[in-house]
């Protein structure tokens, strides 16, 4: 499916074209595939409620991309798990003072 935009530019409206874009090498979230996360146990970042972050938030410290990780994840209002180095509350209390 196509889109045909005002200026009659044609651009792709599926979604196989546009997640292509966005995980091509200089994509959007290019990022996320240097992340040490993807190469860890994706519970350690996910864990139950009043469970240790300790595991992912290490993993987090020596990760290359954690401010990519950071921004997206307060970018894209993420509610769940451990994301830069952050948890929710975390990042909750630093989108407050950000105003």
């Amino acid at each position: 499916m196509w889109n045909i935009l005002g200026d009659g530019e044609i651009a792709p409206t599926s979604f196989d074209e546009l997640g292509a874009e966005l995980f091509a090498d200089d994509g959007l979230l290019a990022w996320q595939e240097r992340a040490l996360c993807a190469q860890t146990d994706p519970e350690a970042f996910f864990p139950e409620k009043g469970g240790s972050t300790r595991e992912a938030k290490g993993v987090c410290a020596m990760c290359e991309v954690r401010q990519e990780c950071l921004e997206y994840a307060l970018a894209n209002d993420e509610r769940f798990g451990i994301w830069g180095g952050m948890s929710e509350r975390e990042r909750r209390k630093l989108k407050k003072a950000q105003g």
